[in-house]
């Protein structure tokens, strides 16, 4: 039975069955879905919270730090998504290199990241707009404005809900009108934020950044600890490896091209931001706003909640396209019913698939608190990085894998060594009780697998 624990599947199956999805997506799309997740809302929070408490305006030396971690695992994405052009990201990878127990802890951890991701932001989409239409005299009824929590009058988050179930419509209608759709959203948030930055740098005062490193070197690697998660969201773009044209071309440049993208806008704003208004005043709920109508310019502060909402929007497109593919590829293995693997003839989507996660991702952010759990985000997309980044030494010496003008990893393997390395230690700034509930969540993981996943796999059929 151990043995069987680390059965490996075989490349060749997962590119037959995925090889039912359109090859529709261009480099382009990529980085616009990987843009679309990693810049949200955190990119008008972020720089003004952190710059104030931990690295006044050496927050941008933080958010480059960031970027070079998060640059070690994207590479190790990169050549994993040249190498294998499958659906399932780091659940599919695991599968493949570390046999199918690896797999499917890697498939559950990324099924919390995904979907609870999508959940809690689809609440701050619902807050965001609540407060929106405010400003034209407009109100949600406080019965259907929030989680179920009857002794305060909410019964359900009806906005959440229903944005989530808008944005399945859209991905149900085909990967080439919701990319369409998506890449438009994520061009407009992206000319939000130039327009700030264009606008906040005639307000700069350059003795707003005196001093730069007022909590010294110690408050940068601790603000970039904080920033890290501002990039999770790339390695989504790795689900859609069978849906891409020329993957080994592609792949690399959507993945990699996202983090450079989103490096440089973080770092801009943060430059900006520090500039406009002395750090210590940037600890405020909306940092960005605060400074726009510090210097009165208030129309832009508008456009801000805009780009806020659109940020949030191109996130869940993202996330629950991701979501999608992943819940397929686990039931094209057989570790979640069969059921999952169905793909529609007409869209060319995962469409079972599209159905379980969109009704549980709408129970999720209509009707329970997730406050306290969205720290279990950053767990399961670690583990992830982790596994993918040691996984390119196994990968490497898999003769029947083959990788011929798709991208590697440099200086091999001293790069996917130090990436792997360098998420353990931030797995290791995690608080105790995020360790606590991911604790739980993988214990039910681990129930569902020996219950079902492991009789039912197809790996246990093909022996």
């Amino acid at each position: 039975m151990f043995s069987n624990l680390f059965r490996k599947e075989s490349l060749d199956r997962y590119l037959e069955r995925d090889n039912r999805f359109a090859k529709t997506l261009s480099a382009f799309d990529l980085m616009a879905l990987g843009i679309g997740a990693v810049i949200g809302t955190g990119i008008f929070i972020l720089p003004g919270t952190v710059a104030a408490t931990t690295s006044g305006p050496g927050i941008i030396l933080s958010f480059l730090g960031s970027a070079i971690v998060c640059a070690l695992a994207a590479m190790c994405y990169a050549e994993f998504a040249s190498s294998m052009p499958v659906a399932g990201s780091a659940y599919s990878y695991g599968n493949v290199v570390f046999g199918e127990i690896i797999g499917w802890i890697l498939g559950w951890a990324l099924i919390l990241e995904y979907m609870l991701a999508v959940a809690a932001v689809s609440t701050g989409w619902a807050a965001y707009f609540n407060s929106f239409i405010e400003g034209f005299g407009l109100h949600v009824p406080t019965a259907i404005a929030g989680p179920f929590d009857p002794s305060h009058g909410t019964y359900v988050n009806l906005v959440a809900i229903i944005i989530v179930l808008l944005i399945s419509f859209l991905l149900s209608r085909g990967m080439t009108t919701s990319m369409r759709i998506n890449n438009w959203a994520v061009i407009i948030k992206i000319a939000i934020i130039i327009i700030f930055i264009i606008v906040g740098a005639f307000y700069i005062k350059p003795s707003n950044w005196h001093p730069f490193l007022p909590y010294k070197s110690s408050g940068v690697l601790q603000g970039a600890a904080l920033v890290f998660f501002a990039y999770l969201g790339f390695d989504a773009v790795s689900s859609s490896a069978a849906e891409v044209k020329n993957a080994k071309k592609n792949m690399p440049i959507g993945i990699i091209g996202t983090l450079i993208v989103a490096t440089i806008l973080y770092m801009a704003v943060s430059i900006v931001l520090t500039g406009i208004v002395k750090y210590t005043k940037l600890n405020v709920a909306n940092p960005v706003a605060f400074a726009l109508q510090y210097v009165n310019q208030n129309w832009v502060a508008g456009l801000i909640s805009i780009g806020a909402l659109i940020g949030m929007f191109t996130m869940m497109v993202t996330m629950i396209y991701s979501s999608s593919r992943l819940v397929y590829s686990i039931g094209r293995d057989g570790l979640l019913p069969s059921y999952l693997d169905k793909i529609n003839e007409k869209h060319k989507i995962p469409s079972n698939a599209l159905i379980t996660v969109t009704i549980i991702i709408a129970a999720m952010g209509g009707l329970v608190p997730l406050d306290q759990l969205t720290s279990l985000v950053n767990i399961g997309t670690l583990l992830a990085f982790t596994f993918v980044s040691f996984g390119i030494i196994p990968l490497r010496h898999r003769k029947d894998i083959k990788n011929q003008g798709g991208f590697k990893v440099p200086w091999y393997p001293f790069l996917p060594i130090l990436s792997g390395l360098a998420c353990l230690v931030m797995l290791t700034q995690l608080k105790m009780e995020t360790w606590i509930g991911a604790g739980i969540w993988f214990l039910l993981g681990i129930i569902l697998y020996f219950s079902y996943g492991y009789r039912h796999s197809k790996l246990s059929h093909s022996n």
